[in-house]
């Protein structure tokens, strides 16, 4: 019922009868089914990406029938929240059939609008990988319907001339300006999808090669066609606008645009560099910076994007279950007698392809001719597409190896930023904690410094006041001796009054007797005047004495009073004085008392704080202690994880750390002893244990990456040493983390564990590593001089042997000489022709390659590629010294012919090393490179010359006896054969011990040259255990490097392969070679 719904025609008119209507519906439903077929073969759940020869069956299916009612009728069929993969790819074909369909298909698609509504909606809710891609895909093409539906006159593909969207735009501005910010809102849905699909790519880390990544990448083609144009659609529109409106009004278009164009570039930037578009589209190119929509005259300079999509398909390989080819045409070898409906439908098909016979001739065997000429064309043409696109693959795996090689620089780069970064993280954390820890510190040292003061102040007034007491005391001390003073002052001047009062007495008592004393108290009764007179005078002293007494008394009675005066008002003042003393000192005393209590306060906050912060710091200390043993865990996990098997590190790399590592060492200790001198600042010790934990796990991580290419010994011991470093760096950290333990401990036995990784280190680095590479660019002139000067001093005393030859010898045996000199000096020749080439090469490489660097420069960047240069031109010179050596031994008969032999393999080994290393950098078009190629060659045929000479020269002179049975009976015939046996098993054991010997031999060499033994063991020749590992890719593994068999065992050498020798000589310096060039 589906089918036949389908098949019936939409126009009347197109309704035929009779065999005519059966023919055309039988072709149109052949023609139906195969859309169908191709349908379902390009919407399914598989994870791989749409194939091109489906999409455009179901495109010319749009263009039969004028629309995609059968593509929506087959469609709406499938189970869109089952499968996210399923929608993606439906969202990817409906993009492609809506660019390159029939102009129908827009309306077609309109009509189901609510449909791809519902999936963006359903898979927009739903947490998936591909669901969010779809949900970005079906809004996109929601935002494509509605801006083609509005805008009818620019089609689907976006494909119109500057006129048509001009006319699209129209005149009015207003409408101008709508479509530049509907441009925008297309380009920007456009962008989201592309964003996505590369971010998701990126976190999984995926290879654009799988098929997996080529489902995500295929949609973007589109994405690309679409956002060429539109860009060009933005530049257009926002010229028009700045040419209409004000430059403010537009700041926000210009804005705008600016943010789409960069992320454009960098969508553009890296497709270009995913190989998988490389050979499906050609991507533009877009300006270094966007348009100056401000200056009209920038309009001349733009250049419209165009995207290229190549006219050849890509290969496919055909599917198990894939159909058919179409069937336009069909050639049966029919018979007129055996007509079917079949063959009349063919031939009805047939006429409708290529209408009526002419004149009703069958011309069918001449269709089937040209037919198979054309086919012949198609092999031909197919089998050079094959071999293009062979080169192209061989292209494509170089750019992988370099991608690869780039990709593996920038995850280290990133991981030492992580480290960097990781490391700043903390060093700027601790500054911050130190840094508030000083402030808090400064604060309380001023609070303590102004209590200090305070404390000072209060001593100092305190000393005062007691100076001021004593002088107090003193005054009052000289105030009461002076009231004593004055006391007895007074009491000495009562006495001296009551003792003069007493002589007084006691003289007019003394002076007369008692009865005439009597009598001369009466004067009338006294008889004379003499007596009179006497006792007036008597009397009158007495009375003047008594006077003067009393005066003396008063003065001194005033005296007294004024003492007693002056002693009240001192003794007034001095308690005055006294009282407030004792007030001052009630003062002193209670102020000295609270700032006691208060500097008591501050001094025990003072401990709190300091104590707190020796807290802090060793939380600190213990923090840092515990990110850095989480850090070394780390690094010692990684000794075992499988996936760090595959990860390789050099020698010289491994030093560096290392170095780094003891150096770091050595900051700890310093640190350690700052600490325990100063337990408040660890700044110094969280910084050296900081950068200790990164360098010693970075040497540990190294050190195993190192032992990967290191021989057996060597790594063995080079994993245990990191194995003990790391153990022995987690007990000191746990040392370090108690405070018990703390001052104890040392970091001795990690710094001596380290120095044993750095000796292995040493013992790996390439022993020819020891020349400086500022004296490389020098070396290498000196050694090519030198090999040019010793082949011209091989060919001058090879001339002088051929001369002496001739004088000494004769015959075969001058024969013999004269051509083995005769090729030993054409061999020289073509060395020299060799070594001239080669450094012709070899300027021109440096030349082309060093740019503005200097020609040291050059060669110190590339080191290894110029040490094998070196090595190349001292084995080449010391071959031909060693040949000539043997040619003078051989022609004077005290040498052997086998050492002849032998230099001249080592001299092509020699010379095909040289040929190796200045060919890796050199370009593959240039006329001295192939000049360098034929050089090789010719040494190599002057060398088999050489071969050939010395063994037909040894087998003219050699005497070859006749064995003489005659005489032997059986008995004697048994004994010498036993002989014989015995002698070939001694022989056998010799060879094998020799080969022995050579294998030892060569092991030694190629340590010595630093090529590491494993990859000489994989590269010599034996199969890996994983024959076909597993692969996510269903491409073929790329080859590997080309590796050498374990140098250990005995070589397996035949016996009759004379140039073993130097093949396995060449083998390696090519290895060598290649080595040196990365």
């Amino acid at each position: 019922m589906f089918v036949m719904s389908i098949v019936s025609p939409a126009n009347g008119s197109d309704v035929c009868v009779g065999g005519e209507s059966r023919r055309s519906g039988s072709n149109n439903l052949s023609l139906l089914l195969f859309q169908l077929s191709s349908i379902s073969k390009a919407i399914n759940s598989t994870e791989i990406p749409v194939k091109e020869k489906h999409a455009r069956r179901i495109i010319l299916g749009t263009h039969r029938e004028k629309g995609a009612f059968t593509f929506w009728s087959y469609a709406l069929g499938f189970t869109f929240p089952s499968s996210s993969i399923l929608c993606w790819k439906f969202c990817h074909v409906l993009h492609k059939i809506l660019r390159d369909g029939h102009r129908n298909v827009l309306q077609d698609c309109t009509r189901h609008y609510s449909s791809m509504v519902e999936i963006g909606e359903i898979w927009g809710n739903l947490h998936d990988r591909y669901g969010q891609l779809v949900t970005l895909y079906s809004k996109l093409l929601c935002t494509k319907l509605k801006f083609h539906t509005k805008h009818g006159d620019i089609p689907a593909n976006l494909e119109i001339t500057d006129e048509e969207l001009e006319r699209a735009a129209g005149t009015d501005i207003n409408n101008v300006f709508q479509l530049s910010v509907e441009v925008f809102d297309y380009m920007d849905a456009e962008l989201r999808l592309a964003e996505t699909v590369l971010r998701q790519l990126n976190s999984s880390l995926a290879m654009t090669t799988l098929t997996s990544s080529q489902c995500r990448l295929a949609p973007l083609i589109q994405v690309i066609q679409d956002c060429s144009h539109l860009y060009h659609f933005a530049v257009k529109l926002l010229f028009k606008l700045h040419a209409c409106l004000p430059a403010d009004t537009l700041q926000g278009h210009r804005d705008r645009f600016h943010d789409q164009f960069h992320k454009l570039k960098n969508f553009f930037n890296r497709a270009k560099e995913m190989i998988y578009f490389k050979r499906l589209i050609q991507i533009p190119k877009l300006p270094e910076s966007p348009p100056n929509f401000l200056h009209a005259a920038s309009l001349a300079k733009h250049v419209k994007p165009v995207v290229v999509i190549p006219n050849e398909d890509e290969p496919e390989m055909q599917d198990d279950d894939d159909d058919e080819p179409e069937p336009l045409i069909e050639v049966d070898n029919v018979t007129t007698s055996s007509v079917t409906t079949s063959s009349v439908q063919q031939v009805d098909i047939f006429d409708q392809t290529f209408g009526p016979p002419n004149g009703g001739f069958d011309d069918r065997d001449l269709q089937i001719e040209t037919l198979k000429r054309e086919l012949e064309l198609l092999r031909a043409e197919l089998e050079r597409v094959k071999a293009e696109a062979q080169r192209y693959i061989t292209q494509l795996k170089s750019q992988i190896n370099s991608l690869e090689a780039e990709l593996e620089e920038q995850r280290a780069q990133k991981q030492r930023a992580l480290v960097e970064n990781e490391q700043l993280r903390m060093e700027l954390e601790s500054q911050l904690i130190l840094l508030q820890t000083y402030r808090l510190a400064q604060a309380t040292e001023q609070r303590y410094n102004k209590l200090k003061e305070k404390h000072t102040e209060l001593v100092s007034s305190h000393a005062e006041l007691l100076r001021k007491s004593a002088d107090t005391v003193k005054m009052l001390s000289v105030t009461q001796q002076t009231q004593e003073e004055v006391e007895r002052t007074k009491q000495q001047l009562t006495f001296e009054m009551d003792r003069i009062k007493q002589e007084s007495d006691m003289k007019a008592c003394c002076t007369l007797p008692p009865g005439l004393f009597l009598r001369h108290l009466q004067p009338s009764a006294c008889p004379g005047s003499a007596h009179c007179s006497l006792f007036c005078q008597t009397s009158e002293q007495i009375n003047s004495s008594m006077t003067a007494l009393q005066t003396e008394k008063e003065r001194l009675m005033r005296s007294v009073s004024e003492k007693e005066a002056e002693l009240s008002s001192l003794r007034q003042t001095a308690q005055l004085q006294q009282s407030s003393l004792q007030q001052e000192r009630d003062k002193t005393s209670r102020e000295l008392g609270e700032l006691q209590g208060k500097l008591k306060e501050k001094t025990s906050q003072e401990e709190k704080m300091k104590q707190k912060l020796l807290e802090e710091q060793f939380a600190l200390l213990q923090g840092t202690i515990t990110e850095a043993e989480t850090i070394i865990q780390d690094a010692i996990a990684k000794l075992d994880d499988p996936l760090h098997i595959r990860c390789t590190s050099s020698p010289d790399y491994l030093i560096s750390r290392a170095e780094a590592a003891l150096g770091s060492i050595d900051k700890v200790k310093k640190g350690h002893a700052d600490y325990l001198r100063n337990m408040s600042d660890a700044g110094t010790l969280l910084r050296s244990l900081t950068q200790f934990s990164h360098l010693t796990a970075d040497t540990i991580v190294n050190g195993s990456a190192t032992a990967h290419m290191a021989p057996t010994d060597h790594a063995d011991k080079l994993t245990e040493n990191c194995r003990s470093c790391g153990t022995q760096s987690l007990l000191f950290l746990g040392e370090m983390k108690s405070k018990a333990t703390l001052q104890k401990a040392d970091p001795a036995t990690i710094r001596i564990i380290i120095q044993k990784i750095l000796h292995l280190g040493q013992e790996l680095r390439p022993k020819g590593l020891d020349v400086r590479q500022e004296e490389l660019g020098d070396l290498v002139d000196k050694e090519m001089a030198a090999t040019s000067a010793a082949i011209e001093e091989a060919v001058r005393r090879i001339d002088e042997m051929m001369s002496q030859a001739r004088k000494d010898t004769t015959g075969v045996k001058l024969e013999v000489n004269e051509r083995i000199l005769f090729s030993c000096t054409d061999l020289m020749k073509a060395i020299r022709m060799l070594v001239i080439a080669s450094t012709d090469l070899q300027k021109e490489i440096v030349e082309g390659g060093r740019g503005a660097a200097t020609i040291r420069e050059f060669y110190a960047k590339n080191s290894r590629w110029t040490e094998g240069l070196i090595s190349a031109a001292k084995a080449v010179g010391w071959g031909a010294t060693e040949m000539v050596e043997s040619a003078d031994k051989v022609v004077l008969h005290t040498g052997k012919y086998e050492e002849l032999i032998v230099c001249s393999h080592e001299i092509a080994a020699s010379t095909a090393q040289l040929v190796a290393a200045s060919k890796v950098k050199a370009d593959r078009h240039s006329k001295k490179l192939t000049k360098l190629q034929h050089a090789s060659r010719h040494v190599n045929e002057m060398a088999a010359n050489v071969v050939a000479s010395t063994k037909t020269g040894q087998e003219h002179l050699e005497d070859k006896d006749t064995m003489d049975f005659s005489g032997l009976s059986l008995i004697k015939l048994k004994k010498e054969e036993m002989e014989s046996q015995v002698k070939v098993l001694e022989l056998e054991s010799m060879l094998d011990n020799e080969r022995l010997r050579l294998g030892e031999l060569r092991k030694k060499h190629y340590e010595i040259a630093g090529v590491p033994l494993d990859q000489l063991a994989e590269g010599n020749g034996e199969t890996s255990s994983l024959v076909n590992p597993v692969t996510m890719s269903p491409k073929p593994l790329k080859p590997s490097l080309m590796k050498k068999p374990p140098l250990a065992q005995k070589p397996n050498i035949p016996p009759k392969n004379q140039f073993a020798y130097s093949v396995s000589f060449n083998f390696f310096f090519l290895f060598f070679a290649d080595h040196c060039s990365q």
